[in-house]
C-alpha cells in the first residue's frame, strides 16, 4: 500500500500547558455520548464471538489495514485479538492484500471512543493493548482529540493490559506518559526500534529516516490500571 509520509508539523512546543487540567476533568466527568448504533453492533459479534473462545484479549486500537493486528495475532496464538478502526475502506483493504485468516483474529468497524466504553461497562479486562500510528492531531487546538486527552481516557486505563503506544511524534508519547503520571502510574518516553516493521507507517517512518518513539506499561496485576 502506498500513501504519503507523514512529518509532524505542529505550532505546540513541548506539553501542551492545558494537558493537566483537560486530564483531570475528564477523570472526574464520564463520557455521556450515546453508543453509536454501527459500534454497538459491532461489540456484539465480538462478544458472540468471545463466547466460544478461550485464552486473553488483545486490543488492536485504530488497526488501519490490519498489519500489525496480524503479527500480533501470529506473535500470541493462545489469544483474541480484536482490531478496531472505524474505516471500512482500510478494514476492506486487509482482505486484499492478505490471502489468508487468522483463527483468533477478529476485525471490527467501530468509533473507538465508544467501544472501549462498551468494553469497560461489559468488564472486559485486557491482556495486551496497542495503539500504534498515525499520530493524532498536532495543532495546539486539537489537542483534546489525542487519546491521552480524550474524554476516554480513563476507559482505556480500566481496560488495563499491557499497553504499549507508539508515534513518529515525541511530544504525543511525552504527553502520554504526563498523562498517566497524573494517575501514578509510571512511564518513560524511549526510542522505538526493530528489525522489522510492524506497520506501513513505520516501515515508511524509518525508510524516511524519521525516529519513532514508544512508551510501554506492563499489565496490572488485577484488572485495569484504575480500579
Amino acid at each position: 500500500m502506498k500513501f504519503k509520509t507523514q512529518r509532524i508539523d505542529s505550532n505546540q512546543d513541548g506539553i501542551h500547558e492545558r494537558l493537566a487540567d483537560i486530564v483531570q476533568r475528564n477523570l472526574e466527568h464520564p463520557f455521556q455520548k450515546p453508543i453509536a448504533e454501527h459500534t454497538q453492533t459491532a461489540f456484539n459479534q465480538a462478544k458472540e464471538w468471545l463466547a466460544s473462545r478461550s485464552g486473553g484479549m488483545i486490543f488492536d486500537s485504530g488497526c488501519g489495514i490490519g498489519e500489525s493486528s496480524r503479527i500480533i495475532a501470529q506473535q500470541n496464538p493462545h489469544s483474541n485479538v480484536i482490531a478496531i478502526d472505524r474505516s471500512e475502506v482500510r478494514l476492506g483493504k486487509h482482505e486484499r492484500i492478505f490471502e489468508s485468516t487468522l483463527d483468533n483474529l477478529l476485525f471490527v468497524r467501530a468509533d473507538i471512543l465508544d467501544f472501549w466504553r462498551l468494553a469497560v461497562a461489559e468488564n472486559w479486562v485486557l491482556e495486551k493493548h496497542f495503539i500504534l500510528y498515525p499520530n493524532p492531531y498536532p495543532k495546539a487546538t486539537h489537542v483534546q482529540r489525542r487519546w491521552h486527552a480524550s474524554p476516554v481516557f480513563t476507559d482505556l486505563l480500566k481496560l488495563g493490559g499491557e499497553l504499549t503506544v507508539r508515534s513518529n511524534w515525541k511530544t504525543y508519547i511525552d504527553e502520554f506518559v504526563f498523562a498517566l503520571g497524573i494517575v501514578n502510574i509510571e512511564a518513560e518516553t524511549v526510542e522505538y526500534t526493530a528489525e522489522q516493521p510492524m506497520t506501513a507507517f513505520e516501515r515508511k517512518y524509518w525508510a524516511d529516516g524519521q525516529t519513532t518513539w514508544q512508551t510501554c506499561i506492563k499489565k496490572p496485576p488485577e484488572g485495569g490500571f484504575l480500579n
